[in-house]
């Protein structure tokens, strides 16, 4: 199992996703928790990391199970995801080649998605913050 923090950060009713350098496909902005470390102590840190920008306040989205990408068949991904007001506008930082806002379709109509981010996508919908 993968335990990772995630960011879903709306803006215009679309949710932030994240491509690292050298890949085709799109993530929820965050990472790994590292051994000891508190899902809230790695979106503080992935954020940083990531989005160059820090973690003011957060909410707790929920805890989303799928497929791993990039793993072998079988291995899950335990996300918790966080909703969060940020110190500043999120930018790519250096493990980061990109930068997008998604609809639900918008992401859907990708070549690849993570399963995982497409449960998140489809929570925010269901609790009308994004747009399909």
């Amino acid at each position: 199992m993968i335990r990772t923090a995630a960011l879903a950060h709306i803006r215009d009713r679309r949710l932030l996703q994240t491509r690292s350098i050298g890949k085709d496909i799109f993530y929820m902005a965050g990472g790994k928790i590292d051994p000891g470390e508190t899902p809230a102590g790695a979106l503080h840190r992935e954020v940083r990391e990531e989005l160059g920008v820090g973690v003011v306040s957060y909410d707790e989205l929920g805890v989303f199970t799928a497929q791993a990408v990039g793993y072998a068949p079988g291995t899950q991904l335990h996300m918790t995801c966080f909703t969060a007001e940020l110190d500043g506008e999120p930018q790519p930082t250096s493990e980061i080649a990109e930068l997008r806002y998604f609809t639900v379709s918008e992401y859907a109509a990708m070549d690849h998605v993570a399963p995982g981010s497409m449960l998140v996508f489809r929570k925010l919908h269901e609790l009308g913050v994004v747009d399909w």
